[in-house]
């Protein structure tokens, strides 16, 4: 049961990683005049950019630990951090564009969600003391 539970994990940290990287590498590569095009309400660019550096260490988050062994009790960290994210942004998108289009990032928040208590609790990368006890150190 655990071991299919982990590779489940690591197949939505994956998946979970590749879309935050796209996204916010994308907010921090194109220019100010594409993006303000896209956006249905004009934010500032400085504000777009710091979400799209969010968003890439949130994917860094996701999958480096685990993949170094190196403090893992930060996976479930960066997940809890994206689902606040992506909460705030399916609030911004219901606001700004409806609901219909507001299924996309709850169903990123759910996915994020679902991570983090995993990793927390289903199938820590470490033994779930430690990473609770890391979790809750990074959080404070």
């Amino acid at each position: 049961m655990r071991n299919k539970a982990t590779y489940a994990l690591w197949a939505v940290q994956g998946l979970l990683a590749l879309v935050f990287l796209a996204a916010g590498g994308m907010k921090l590569v194109l220019p100010a005049e594409v993006m303000q095009a896209q956006m249905p309400v004009a934010l500032p660019v400085l504000l777009v950019r710091a979400i799209g550096v969010a968003e890439v260490l949130g994917a860094a988050g996701l999958v480096l630990p685990g993949l170094l062994r190196v403090r893992v009790g930060l996976t479930p960290v960066a997940a809890g951090c994206l689902v606040v994210h992506m909460a705030g942004a399916t609030g911004f998108t219901m606001g700004t564009m409806g609901l219909a289009t507001a299924v996309m990032p709850a169903a990123i928040t759910l996915l994020a969600a679902a991570l983090a208590y995993g990793r927390l609790y289903v199938a820590p990368l470490t033994n779930r003391a430690s990473a609770r006890r890391v979790a809750l150190q990074a959080a404070v």
